[in-house]
């Protein structure tokens, strides 16, 4: 069938087609304002513990060699926002943290993933491929049973199927998608429907693991293009440039005063 010949080309250069145009606009407007960088943590934890699964189960050659890829991509996505991070600032009296507006109500236990500086992000992930393979190595009693293995696949799908609700939230919270690429929904959308069709109709057995959290995920990425559709349109009508938060009639008004 095409899908089994055309599909996993498409997943191989799904992470570059994907987010490279992100990684591009961040680079080139010097500021990663609106983006929020669960998405790298939630696709790099997702992608690591997928590569990890392959050794026990050795699923398709080209899902192994997707997650390799995305792996690159996201490290680079994560490197370029936080070297265009907004500068911390306060108005009102209130310090704003970068990426995200977030609330005392927000704030996550040890400022998990939320930290000023870059150095923690990267030893969380240090940390995070050293454990397992430390496991993998070291523990092969435990690496290969097959609790584990199960173990690792699921949760990997399980967090990459959530990948879309942090930016949902982000969305959602400030009313507005500045700093987010339609272009990225528009790839994750397309991706969807490639992976649905391939879980689908492929001639290989596939998991209903793998089906339900591609429908899950699919159904949040569509929800993120209706956001677009929302908040373009709303912030067109209340004259707001393409591309502005929604408090920028606000901020200038403050700024004129």
């Amino acid at each position: 069938m095409a899908v089994d010949y055309g599909a996993p080309i498409f997943l191989v250069t799904s992470p570059v087609t994907s987010y490279a145009d992100q990684i591009l606009s961040i680079h080139r407007t010097r500021t990663s304002a609106g983006f929020s960088l669960d998405i790298p943590l939630i696709m790099l934890l997702a992608s690591i513990l997928k590569v990890y699964f392959w050794f026990g189960d050795n699923y398709s050659i080209s899902l192994l060699v997707q997650a390799i890829v995305m792996i690159g991509v996201q490290m680079v996505l994560l490197k370029v926002a936080l070297d265009n991070r907004p500068s911390p600032g306060a108005k009102d009296g209130i310090e704003h943290t970068p990426f995200a507006q977030l609330d005392a109500a927000d704030t996550r236990p040890y400022e998990f993933w939320q930290w000023k500086s870059a150095r923690p992000y990267w030893m969380c992930l240090a940390y995070f491929i050293g454990a397992l393979s430390f496991i993998q190595i070291l523990l092969p009693p435990l690496s290969q049973s097959q609790l584990y293995i199960n173990f690792l696949g699921y949760t990997g799908l399980a967090v990459e199927a959530t990948l879309p609700i942090p930016q949902i939230l982000k969305n959602y919270r400030s009313r507005s998608c500045a700093g987010f690429r339609l272009s990225v929904v528009v790839a994750w959308i397309l991706g969807d429907v490639m992976k649905l069709s391939y879980f689908f109709c492929s001639s290989e057995v596939i998991p209903w693991a793998f089906r339900l959290c591609g429908m899950f995920q699919c159904a949040c990425d569509f929800y993120l293009g209706v956001q677009f559709w929302m908040y373009t349109r709303s912030s067109e009508d209340a004259g707001i440039p393409r591309g502005q938060p929604a408090s920028w009639n606000e901020e200038k008004d403050i700024r004129m005063t």
